[in-house]
């Protein structure tokens, strides 16, 4: 009898990891489900490879990317990680000054390969 007492708690615990790792997959899942439904023609990914590109074509399991001008690949809709999204808030100024920065008074840059 006692070894059920010191057995049941540890049993309670060990499902209340299950239920919340399996609650942690299904969310998972829905996102990737959520993130195929959404691809159109023209979005960037990444996919699960690292590989960047172009949604050119979709059908109900592959998907059609651009790697390169003119290169297009037909790949799994799984193998697409997620979509590159666009980056409104860059400022190429701030860019421009970062820039200057790394510059000496004469346009020579005072970077070393090192910095």
């Amino acid at each position: 009898m006692e070894s059920l007492v010191l057995f049941l708690p540890f049993l309670l615990i060990m499902g209340g990891f299950m239920y919340l790792a399996s609650r942690r997959q299904k969310k998972a899942m829905q996102a990737t489900i959520d993130l195929h439904e959404s691809l159109q023609p023209g979005d960037r990914v990444h996919t699960t490879s690292g590989l960047q590109a172009t949604v050119v074509a979709l059908t109900d399991d592959t998907v059609d990317l651009e790697i390169a001008p003119g290169v297009v690949t037909t790949w799994m809709k799984l193998a697409i990680r997620d979509k590159i999204l666009p980056e409104d808030d860059f400022d190429e100024d701030d860019d421009l000054e970062e820039s200057d920065d790394a510059q000496g008074p004469a346009g020579e840059s005072h970077l070393t390969k090192d910095q």
